[in-house]
């Protein structure tokens, strides 16, 4: 797509215009960082254009504090975020185990409300792809979901591993590769790069 030049116009009756406003669904996916940081992106521009934003982070502790959940409620009332489960499920604490499968079944069944209600024009759908790869939602359920949303409404799914149909039904994939990463020298995560 030199110069944001289409290299095919398709034979489907829309003019320019309804196909510039038809609704996306993108995945980042991949090895390498920057995934979650382009979808966030992506919602800083859905803001700047007036639209409303929920964000489901399925991996991530809601007693964790990113940065980007902090900018993105600093923008005020447009922004709406969901937690789901205590943080990354392989890292298992006495005393503290969850059912992070049914937390994850849960916060899909509240993106369908919200996709069925049209509560947002812009969805990020944070390390969503982790909770369909270990077999927590049906990946042809969300595909199906997906597809059938009512009105103009956006969706960014992100996280390692998307499954083939995810990516087939997408019109947007970003395939993020890791060339290299702070933590190959022995660096650990640091806030304002990593969180």
């Amino acid at each position: 797509m030199p110069q944001g030049k289409v290299t095919t116009v398709p034979d489907d009756g829309l003019t320019t215009r309804q196909r510039r406003r038809q609704a996306v669904l993108a995945v980042h996916t991949g090895h390498g960082k920057g995934k979650s940081t382009a979808a966030f992106g992506m919602a800083l521009r859905a803001w700047s254009a007036g639209w409303s934003i929920g964000v489901f982070q399925f991996v991530k502790s809601e007693k964790w504090r990113v940065g980007e959940e902090a900018a993105m409620k600093a923008l005020g009332e447009r922004v709406t975020w969901h937690k789901m489960g205590e943080g990354w499920s392989w890292i298992k604490r006495a005393g503290t185990e969850r059912d992070h499968a049914r937390e994850a079944a849960e916060g899909w069944a509240q993106i369908k409300r919200d996709l069925a209600a049209e509560t947002y024009r812009f969805y990020v759908l944070d390390e969503f792809t982790y909770p369909m790869k270990w077999g927590w939602v049906d990946v042809d359920e969300v595909v199906a979901t997906l597809a059938a949303r009512p009105g103009n409404q956006h969706v960014v799914i992100t996280g390692r591993d998307a499954a083939p149909a995810l990516i087939e039904a997408a019109d947007l994939v970003t395939e993020m590769t890791k060339v290299k990463h702070p933590m190959d020298a022995g660096r650990k995560g640091q806030q304002g790069i990593e969180w």
